[in-house]
């Protein structure tokens, strides 16, 4: 499988990985999801490849066109890029700034249903002090009209990638902060 770098987004697992969705029954039982496109492609998961796509063309437009204005993201985690991100020009100055680490990502899962997508994928650190190498999920949810409107990253080794985020980026001075403006990587 392909790996993609981070400045198309990492978790790219979209582009690669485009299965055809479904849905857990209230007994688990994977069943297949009606919602298909013409193409038959899942609309959820088409969406996800036009965020990645804008997202690695620096087009603003066409990040717009799938997230809502008012997207959540969320980082866990205790280190400076951790929390979440409020609005598209947040979102993207996260991805910005994680990219300075040469995230790389190894597609392993993606599934859909009426409202979220889930995405499995390995990830690591090319570049930077210290290393990450975990696997990853988010979850995406989708509003009623077919926008992204939040997004929850997890990892399955938090203190790894805490302890590589403070290694590779620092808090902004206290006055910044205070005031709101965004930190900055070393």
């Amino acid at each position: 499988m392909k790996s993609y770098p981070i400045p198309i987004v990492a978790f790219a697992v979209a582009v690669t990985c485009a299965l055809t969705g479904g849905s857990a029954t209230a007994a688990g039982v994977a069943e297949p999801t009606k919602e298909v496109s013409a193409a038959g492609k899942n609309p959820k998961i088409e969406a996800i490849n036009r965020f990645f796509a804008a997202y690695a063309a620096q087009d603003m437009e066409g990040i717009r066109s799938v997230l809502t204005e008012n997207v959540e993201w969320s980082i866990p985690g205790h280190h400076p890029l951790s929390g979440t991100k409020r609005g598209v020009e947040e979102v993207v100055a996260f991805f910005t700034e994680l990219g300075k680490s040469g995230f790389q990502a190894d597609p392993m899962f993606l599934q859909a249903d009426d409202e979220y997508v889930v995405d499995v994928h390995r990830g690591w650190t090319t570049k930077g002090r210290g290393k990450v190498d975990t696997t990853w999920a988010l979850v995406w949810h989708f509003n009623t009209r077919g926008k992204i409107d939040r997004v929850v990253n997890l990892t399955a080794d938090q203190h790894q990638m805490d302890a590589f985020m403070w290694a590779n980026y620092r808090l902004a001075p206290l006055p910044e902060r205070l005031s709101g403006a965004r930190p900055s990587s070393e």
